[in-house]
């Protein structure tokens, strides 16, 4: 795994990533939008994890502290966005790249080919049509209460044990009422829906791996094959095998 420094001139660039790569934890003075045109990339910060494959788009405010995390060889794309001009969007969100949008984000971190005044304008544009994209539900939280922590770490541990509330509890020494608060208080979820999203963030990290869907389905906890590709369909819009295609 590399470990990248943060170059602070390089808020609106394009680079190639070797899979596992890191850039370390950082923060901008300017809004910025992250795009993996190939492979997939996470933002992490302490309130927690988003996720996107090529189809996706992370927005970052200003003055929010994150690394990032690379599955897969990635190629990745960053705009950078005066605080001024652009969207009140006060913590991260995953976003829908529509194919205006991924165009649009390609072009605008090609700058050495482009005058000033036309990315200027592009990127206008590129805002424009941010607003309209609608966000996706592909936030991992990070728990605060130490119990809950405990819990979520078993879970993550290996998703193909599956644990009832009951189970965790007695691990972590919490009543299953107690967790059950914890985790519509602190993640808004049930326990199900939260160990779903960490199901589907994990399958698009090993997706990204070129792993085969029936693996990635054994992985991440799921009975057989056809069960994760249904659900994996439901929550992204298309099944694991489109999204490998799109992102080569």
């Amino acid at each position: 795994m590399s470990i990248i420094g943060h170059d602070p001139l390089a808020s609106t660039s394009a680079r190639v990533l070797q899979a596992g790569a890191r850039i370390e934890r950082h923060r901008h003075t300017e809004h910025q939008v992250v795009y993996p045109s190939s492979g997939v990339a996470e933002v992490r910060t302490d309130a927690g994890n988003w996720i996107a494959p090529a189809d996706r788009a992370i927005w970052i405010p200003a003055g929010c502290w994150h690394e990032h995390r690379f599955y897969g060889p990635t190629r990745f794309h960053c705009v950078a966005f005066a605080v001024s001009s652009a969207p009140d969007w006060t913590t991260p969100l995953v976003v829908a790249a529509r194919p205006l949008v991924r165009e649009l984000i390609i072009t605008c971190t090609a700058v050495e080919q482009l005058p000033d005044h036309e990315a200027v304008r592009l990127r206008q544009v590129l805002l424009d049509q941010l607003r309209r994209c609608p966000e996706q539900s592909l936030r991992l939280p990070v728990a605060g209460d130490q119990r809950l922590r405990n819990a979520c770490a078993l879970v993550e541990s290996d998703l193909t044990i599956v644990w009832t509330l009951p189970e965790l509890g007695r691990r972590v020494g919490a009543a299953e009422r107690t967790l059950t608060r914890l985790f519509r208080v602190e993640f808004a979820m049930t326990y199900p829906q939260w160990r779903t999203q960490l199901r589907l963030h994990r399958a698009m990290q090993l997706l990204a791996e070129d792993l085969p869907v029936t693996v990635v389905a054994h992985h991440c906890g799921w009975a057989t094959p056809s069960a994760f590709i249904d659900v994996y369909r439901r929550a992204l819009g298309h099944t694991p095998g489109a999204y490998r295609a799109d992102s080569i």
